[in-house]
């Protein structure tokens, strides 16, 4: 056997490794889809979804979960889009190169690691207790805006570098500031990349239950939120609530995936708008 049949047989034997690792992969992630839409299909109605939360919440509608989900990605929206977007274009466009932006960007990834369930003991301790929020939707906001903070700020500043140098100098050269630079040449090439990064962090915020544990998420509730400054139901937490305070009957199964299937259905979704709003963006884009 020749060195280059040697090297062929390598490079097909890891070249079918990693492929049948993908295939394994997919076929549990689409083993696990399949198991709750087969065994939450049957709990989806109009009731279902439009119906009061009774009997602790084990029996009844998710209405309030639902509506709950939707205040709390609101207002992760509101605060983590605006703070996450321009902190990428500082560190990007205007800071200086230098020990202490390498520190910046440090601190940033090592906050992406950090677990779930230390922000929201930061939340309780921070929005909670010390801004005195109270256990509210807001204090649940921004306790998932911090989480999925550098999240949003890693990729808006990789998708900001992957815009061509000479953009930037050429319109600097016919005499544009810098701010005009970058809302002219800059943003219109890289905003796909931030959004797509940045509504991905939002899909992740949207299943989280562990940083709304203490800082939003009621266990029961029988109205449904006045504002931002109440406290909310939420299906993650609800799912959890569910699947671990009451007993396994046909009920809550049946209670226990249709919330599941729910919740992958609004996380899918906001992927799905990621996808499509990426596509658009470049589809404009002309180099």
């Amino acid at each position: 056997m020749t060195a280059r049949q040697a090297r062929n047989i390598r490079e097909g034997s890891v070249k079918w490794i990693m492929r049948l690792v993908t295939y394994l992969i997919v076929a549990i992630v689409a083993y696990i889809i399949l198991d709750i839409v087969i065994k939450g299909i049957p709990a989806i109605n109009g009731e279902f979804l439009t119906g009061m939360p009774s009997k602790g919440g084990r029996e009844g509608g998710i209405l309030l979960p639902i509506v709950g989900t939707l205040l709390l990605i609101a207002g992760t929206i509101v605060v983590a889009l605006p703070l996450g977007m321009a902190s990428a274009i500082y560190l990007a466009e205007y800071a200086r190169q230098n020990r202490f932006t390498k520190i910046i960007r440090l601190a940033i990834v090592t906050l992406a690691g950090v677990p779930s369930i230390v922000f929201g003991l930061f939340g309780l301790g921070l929005f909670v207790q010390f801004l005195r929020f109270g256990v509210s939707a807001w204090a649940g906001s921004f306790t998932l805006a911090c989480m999925i903070l550098p999240t949003i700020i890693v990729a808006s500043e990789e998708a900001l570098r992957a815009v061509p140098q000479g953009l930037r100098e050429a319109s600097l050269a016919l005499g544009a500031t810098k701010w005009q630079t970058i809302r002219k040449n800059v943003l219109p090439y890289s905003i796909s990349g931030m959004i797509t990064g940045s509504i991905l962090g939002i899909g992740r915020a949207a299943g989280e239950t562990a940083p709304i544990l203490f800082t939003a998420a009621a266990g029961y509730m029988l109205t449904l939120p006045r504002g931002m400054g109440d406290q909310v139901m939420a299906l993650p937490y609800h799912l959890f609530a569910v699947s671990v305070h009451f007993p396994r009957t046909e009920e809550v199964e049946l209670m226990r995936y249709g919330t599941a299937l729910v919740l992958i259905t609004l996380v899918l979704s906001i992927n799905l708008v990621a996808i499509i709003l990426r596509i658009r963006a470049r589809r404009k884009i002309r180099w």
